[in-house]
């Protein structure tokens, strides 16, 4: 009952919002979006596009129950700009990264869209404890070489994260054979993906009976990146300058414990709300030493 008023309200919104811009005389700005900049039309005037893909892999959408499936997660995104617009402001801070290390691994830079729809690009953390902006649990996390203890948790280290879960990607890939069938491991664990290959006699994600969150998964990143790349075409505009960035910084490499994590924010010229807000992954106040011959590499602003 809460979901679908949850849902109503969101539809309300999401209609109101359109109904406004397309009302409303001249050109209208408000945090980063502006409206009535091009035609609007009301949410029931928009189809899902003839086509879909990801990593260069085709949605098939002339299978009546798939695009049934690409047309909920159409019409749900949609009816929530609000949402799409921190798409857009949250990918200036980290689609940049998230292309660099995509770019150095060589695979498909669409891989960047999977983390829209785990975390919204948050630091988010799951009812089953999956954390951060790549949504690892600490299980799967530690296979993949990141700390997870009460001092340090590096799924909310943006670069490491991101490295990790391209490795897992790329796993999947070597072991189910295409991007989308690696995606789908990713949600629901490659083991698994492979078990229900196995069982169903199909290869192809598409010819799967699967869980409905795992269903749902690739048809919402394949929206997700589709209404991203073309939100004008739906009304909502994020200029560049409105997108988010990441704070220049520094690092500074410490290879004792830091017993007072303000106190040695205070010696390096810089706040304890910034060295957090800069390094996410640091759990509380203190750090102990690190492994030896390593060092914890702390970003403070430039």
């Amino acid at each position: 009952m809460h979901y679908i008023l949850r849902t109503l309200i969101g539809a309300a919104a999401g209609i109101t919002i359109i109904l406004l811009a397309s009302t409303c005389g001249g050109t209208a700005k408000g945090d980063g979006m502006v409206v009535n900049e091009i035609p609007q039309q009301q949410i029931s005037q928009w189809s899902l596009p003839t086509s879909l893909d990801f990593c260069g892999e085709r949605v098939p959408l002339d299978i009546p129950e798939v695009r049934e499936r690409a047309e909920r997660e159409f019409y749900v995104n949609l009816q929530t700009p609000g949402q799409i617009i921190l798409y857009l402001k949250r990918s200036g801070k980290y689609f940049p990264l998230y292309e660099r290390v995509l770019h150095e691994s060589n695979a498909p830079q669409d891989l960047k869209y999977l983390s829209v729809a785990e975390s919204a690009l948050i630091m988010s953390r799951s009812p089953k404890d999956a954390v951060g902006l790549w949504q690892f649990i600490p299980g799967t996390a530690r296979q993949f070489g990141l700390i997870v203890n009460d001092y340090v948790d590096e799924r909310r280290h943006p670069e490491k994260s991101t490295r990790a879960a391209i490795a897992y990607l790329k796993q999947g890939f070597g072991s189910n054979s295409s991007w989308t069938n690696s995606a789908a491991g990713y949600n629901m664990g490659h083991g698994s993906f492979l078990e229900n290959r196995s069982y169903q006699g199909k290869k192809n994600f598409y010819d799967l009976y699967l869980n409905e969150e795992t269903s749902r998964y690739i048809l919402r990143i394949s929206v997700i990146k589709h209404i991203m790349q073309h939100a004008r075409e739906y009304g909502i505009v994020v200029h560049e300058h409105d997108r988010y960035h990441e704070e220049k910084s520094k690092i500074v490499s410490v290879t004792d414990a830091i017993s007072n994590l303000a106190e040695w924010a205070a010696r390096n010229g810089t706040t304890y709300k910034d060295v957090k807000l800069l390094n996410q992954w640091i759990i509380g106040r203190q750090l102990p030493a690190p492994a030896r011959g390593s060092a914890w590499d702390i970003s403070i602003p430039a």
